[in-house]
């Protein structure tokens, strides 16, 4: 998924241009520069998470959902991807980016970006036009910043190269150290698939009502047959493309059996030159986002989604059903009076079996509360049974 794609790609709507006038002057930064990597066959498909909220109720009635497209622009900029497309319904907007996704709340920012993007950079600008110097005069509430660890972490440009680094980055800035003290914390085997997270809690009252979970599958390893979804195939006579990266992204979704998963919301879905595939789609406050990397020299795909399920059994299921992994990583960041809504712990499970394709088992799981009521919990799984492949339609739970 390369910024020349991006460039290609014409949007598929744009905002309004109301909002803050106000233009931030570029801070430049160690490390900043234009520097580029050369694409050698392997992806970094694991994403960069970032999640900013603000105190609802102070500044600028429409939130963040007021932020200009020129300014929008400007902070995927900082992170190194694009806008390819956009749809909104009455709660929020979401965008297709270059590099995965972004989605914008009244008073939540929700960005993620894989590749060799440099999402940190953007938290100084998001900050600056959402504050009182961007003229929308929002307070800044919570931040929240998560990765895996990279398959190929020498690829990675400033302020990615390690953790560590991006600790430093967070707490040096000098638009930042003083606006986050927040900490890091790692969860998960640091010898094999392990989660890093930075937490910045600003909230100066107890919140026992907040019920917000995040839940994201990682998977590795695609099945062959699944992976080949995610690969153009509409290659005419003068070896162009004969349909357009939407379309393409719109039979993707059909055939893989994205669809499926979530019925009844409304999808944006993209495909990318030779191979890849990245869709938002959008019901009621919930999002769901999908991204792959198809080549099997990196096989990756990743499910997240802010639904707060009473169960994720089928909604798991179902999405390792259409992919078909060799092993994943579940996540969830919640809010501590969120996982007591749950009729029961997706990690609890110590086998989740995929009906006509095998059985996973969990290897590892641990789980953690951090600044006030933050919780977090990882599992790893691996496929232990392989079975003939059945038809995705036959082996599809009910959600």
């Amino acid at each position: 998924m390369s910024d020349s794609l991006a460039n290609s790609i014409s949007m598929a709507s744009d905002l309004s241009d109301s909002g803050s006038e106000h233009t931030l002057p570029e801070v430049l930064e160690a490390g900043d520069d234009d520097e580029e990597r050369e694409y050698t066959g392997c992806f970094e498909g694991p994403e960069k998470t970032l999640e900013v909220c603000f105190k609802p109720g102070v500044g600028d009635a429409r939130g963040c959902r007021a932020l200009t497209r020129e300014q929008l622009d400007q902070i995927c900029k900082r992170a190194r991807c694009t806008i390819l497309s956009r749809m909104s319904n009455a709660h929020l907007d979401a965008y297709v980016l270059s590099e995965s996704s972004l989605f914008v709340y009244r008073y939540k920012v929700v960005i993620k970006t894989c590749g060799t993007t440099t999402l940190l950079r953007c938290v100084a600008y998001l900050l600056q036009h959402a504050g009182a110097h961007g003229g929308l005069g929002l307070e800044l509430e919570w931040v929240g910043y998560s990765r895996k660890n990279f398959t190929f972490p020498g690829d990675q440009l400033y302020p990615h190269a390690s953790f560590e680094q991006e600790l430093a980055y967070l707490r040096q800035h000098q638009h930042l150290s003083a606006r986050l003290d927040g900490s890091g914390h790692v969860l998960g085997p640091v010898t094999g698939d392990h989660w890093f997270v930075y937490v910045a809690d600003k909230y100066d009252r107890p919140n026992f009502t907040a019920t917000d979970r995040i839940c994201n599958i990682m998977m590795f390893d695609m099945h062959p047959e699944s992976a080949a979804c995610f690969v153009r195939d509409d290659i005419g006579p003068d070896g162009r493309h004969t349909t357009t990266a939407r379309a393409a992204g719109h039979a993707m979704t059909v055939a893989s059996g994205i669809a499926d998963l979530v019925p009844g919301a409304a999808i944006d879905a993209c495909a990318f030159e030779p191979c890849g595939y990245s869709m938002n789609a959008i019901q009621f406050e919930s999002y769901y986002t999908i991204h792959v990397t198809p080549e099997a020299a990196c096989s990756y795909a990743s499910f997240e989604t802010n639904n707060p399920y009473r169960s994720y059994r089928s909604i798991v299921n179902n999405v390792l059903g259409v992919f078909r992994p060799r092993r994943f990583v579940l996540t969830m960041m919640a809010d501590e009076a969120g996982l007591k809504t749950m009729a029961e712990n997706p990690f609890d499970q110590l086998s989740v079996p995929i009906p006509g394709f095998g059985a996973y088992a969990r290897t590892s799981m641990c789980s953690t509360k951090v600044e006030g009521d933050c919780c977090l919990l990882l599992a790893n799984y691996n496929l232990v049974v392989d079975r003939p492949v059945l038809s995705r339609r036959r082996s599809h739970t009910q959600v």
